[in-house]
């Protein structure tokens, strides 16, 4: 090879993939394009529930998170026919990087909503609480994956390509971290409904018993903890650099990030909160920001034989009216 060599000019006719690629391998066709269709209808699912439901905040999480899923699988397609492409495999390595962090704070902002229909008085941490935290600490996660990842793109110099990388790293570290404490308060309300029956909304027991709910919960399960097993996967994965033997290991890669991010999607498809909750509950269940201090929850809404949430009147409310009635 001479001076004037250039990487970008690699085909695989006369380089080595091993030693030139951007990947040490040629990622599969069939395994990417599978991804990327089971993203592709996620994606369709997500807008039709959404807009039938007005889950706007869950929607725009999930179409963020789907999006950038879809723009990474694109880009492994394009690594197939040409691995030695820098711009693709930045999009690739950009996309299914920050593309959880939109997921997980979806999932967030559906606790809220969990604890509305079980009792606030179950959780540690009140509804406005545990948004506000969760949905912070997974915006500075994103924010640190999202400003590493514009670093590594820039190719200036290795020691600022690391920098990017160590940025990364640190963002998908306190994903991991918020994701676990996370589980911890799951865990936590889980303990308190079965040890503390009594404090359960008894105005929810309909809407508890429904296949709709029972699968949102479920959802919201499985997404937790394969959004957890791939966020650690992939602190390991860059922790050893894009050189290392993880980093270059395309059956890990499928099933730790493809096949994890897939079960979450789809889960949170199937078992998506529209159905489960209805439009009400789902406004009802939620909060204002710059609001004040919201009374109870579960004091605010009830629910008919069908689980459709009601306006719910207090005795001292409805003795009021009665006084009011009499005095006319």
């Amino acid at each position: 090879m001479n001076s004037t060599f250039n990487i970008a000019n690699c085909t695989y006719a006369t380089c080595s993939v091993e030693d030139y690629g951007q990947l040490r391998y040629i990622p599969s066709l069939a395994g990417n394009a599978f991804y990327l269709a089971v993203f592709c209808l996620a994606c369709v699912a997500q807008i039709l529930l959404g807009i039938r439901y007005r889950t706007w905040g869950f929607l725009v999480g999930m179409l963020g998170g789907i999006g950038l899923e879809m723009m990474g699988y694109i880009s492994r397609i394009q690594l197939h026919f040409d691995d030695f492409n820098n711009n693709y495999f930045i999009i690739y390595l950009v996309g299914l990087t920050i593309g959880p962090a939109f997921f997980s704070g979806a999932i967030y902002i559906c606790l809220a909503r969990i604890i509305a229909v079980y009792g606030t008085r179950l959780s540690l941490l009140s509804p406005r609480a545990i948004t506000v935290v969760f949905v912070g600490c997974d915006f500075f996660s994103l924010v640190l994956q999202a400003g590493g990842g514009a670093l590594t793109s820039l190719d200036i110099s290795p020691s600022l390509e690391q920098t990017g990388i160590n940025m990364m790293i640190a963002g998908l570290a306190s994903q991991v971290a918020s994701t676990t404490v996370f589980c911890g308060i799951c865990l936590q309300i889980v303990f308190s409904i079965h040890t503390r029956p009594g404090l359960i909304n008894r105005n929810s027991a309909a809407l508890r018993k429904r296949l709709t709910f029972k699968l949102f919960l479920s959802a919201i399960a499985i997404a937790t903890v394969t959004i957890l097993i791939r966020c650690s996967f992939r602190v390991a994965e860059l922790s050893e650099g894009f050189g290392s033997a993880l980093a270059n290991d395309q059956v890990m890669f499928m099933v730790l990030d493809g096949a994890m991010m897939s079960l979450a999607v789809l889960a949170l498809s199937i078992g998506h909160p529209g159905p489960a909750l209805g439009t009400m509950m789902w406004e009802q269940g939620g909060f204002k920001l710059l609001g004040g201090k919201s009374k109870k929850v579960e004091r605010r809404i009830a629910y008919d034989l069908t689980g459709t949430p009601q306006v719910a009147f207090s005795r001292r409310r409805m003795t009021g009216a009665r006084r009011e009635v009499v005095g006319k």
